[in-house]
C-alpha cells in the first residue's frame, strides 16, 4: 500500500480520444504536494507520511506547526494529511509527488467535502414524492408526512429522513479513471465529477477495491530536484576562460613624453 496525494480540483473539461470520442474530466491540480513527517512503527506505532500541499502564510500558522515546518525545511502548507502506507513505502521527508505518481488508465478512489446546499427539505434531500396537490391538502404540498407513531414508542426514531442541513459531508467515491497525467504542469484528468466545489482539497488514493496499476510506480512517483549542485560524474567540466586587455600603446606612449 503506498501513498496516496493531495490535490486541488479547478474545475471540468472534455478530452478528445485518438477515435474522435470525447471524455468529461474533472482537473485536478498538485500544488507543492510534499513529504511533512513520516510516521515509525517503533517510535509511533504505525507508519504514515504526512503529506501538506498549498501554501499558506507563516502567520497564519500555528506555532507547533511551524516548528514541524521548519524542522522539515519545508514552507507551511494550506492542507495537511496523513496516509498509511506499507514498511517499504515511506519516504523521505521533503520530497515532493509528481503527477507522475498515477499513470493513465489506473482506478482511484478520491475523497472530499461535497458542495454545500443550506437547509433543505425531504423532497431535495432525500427524494420524497410530496403530499397529494389537491384533494383537502392545504399548505402542506411538499411536507414529509408522519414523523413517528402513537404513545408507543411516543418518540421519533433515530436517523428519521427529514428536512435539514444538506450536503458538505465527507464522501469517497470510487473507481474512478485516471484519463490522463500532465507531469509537467502537476495535473491529473479523472474521468467523471468527483465530490466537492471548484478550489476544494481532495485526497487521491489508489482504488481498494481493485489491484494497482502494474506501470504506478512504487513507492512513489517523486518529482527530481530541478537545481542542484551535484554536476553528474560524466558531464564536462568547463575551464575558466582567460580574459584579455588590450592597451592602446600610442595612448601610453604620449602620457610618458607630457
Amino acid at each position: 500500500m503506498r501513498t496516496g496525494v493531495i490535490a486541488k480540483k479547478m474545475g471540468m473539461t472534455r478530452l478528445f480520444q485518438d477515435d474522435g470520442r470525447h471524455v468529461p474530466v474533472t482537473v485536478l491540480s498538485l500544488e507543492g504536494c510534499q513529504v511533512v513527517s513520516v510516521r515509525d512503527k517503533e517510535r509511533d506505532g504505525y507508519v504514515a507520511v504526512q503529506l501538506g500541499a498549498g501554501s499558506a502564510k507563516a502567520k497564519n500558522v500555528a506555532k507547533p506547526q511551524r516548528g514541524a515546518y521548519g524542522k522539515a525545511e519545508v514552507e507551511p502548507k494550506a492542507k495537511l494529511v496523513e496516509f498509511r502506507v506499507a514498511d517499504d513505502a515511506t519516504l523521505d521527508v521533503g520530497a515532493e509527488l509528481s503527477a507522475d505518481h498515477f499513470v493513465a488508465g489506473q482506478i482511484v478512489d478520491i475523497q472530499g467535502v461535497t458542495q454545500g446546499k443550506g437547509f433543505a427539505g425531504a423532497m431535495k434531500r432525500w427524494g420524497f414524492g410530496g403530499m397529494r396537490a389537491t384533494h383537502g391538502v392545504s399548505i402542506s404540498h411538499r411536507a414529509h408526512g408522519s414523523t413517528g407513531n402513537r404513545q408507543d414508542p411516543g418518540r421519533v426514531f433515530k436517523n428519521k429522513k427529514m428536512a435539514g442541513h444538506m450536503g458538505a459531508r465527507n464522501r469517497t467515491q470510487q473507481n474512478l479513471e485516471i484519463v490522463r497525467t500532465d507531469v509537467e504542469r502537476g495535473l491529473l484528468f479523472v474521468k467523471g465529477s468527483v465530490p466537492g466545489s471548484k478550489g476544494g482539497w481532495l485526497l487521491v488514493r489508489d482504488a481498494v477495491k481493485l489491484p494497482r496499476h502494474p506501470e504506478a510506480p512504487y513507492p512513489a512517483g517523486v518529482k527530481s530536484a530541478a537545481n542542484t549542485n551535484d554536476a553528474p560524474a560524466d558531464a564536462p567540466v568547463e575551464t575558466p576562460v582567460e580574459e584579455t586587455v588590450v592597451v592602446d600603446t600610442a595612448a601610453t606612449d604620449g602620457a610618458q613624453e607630457s
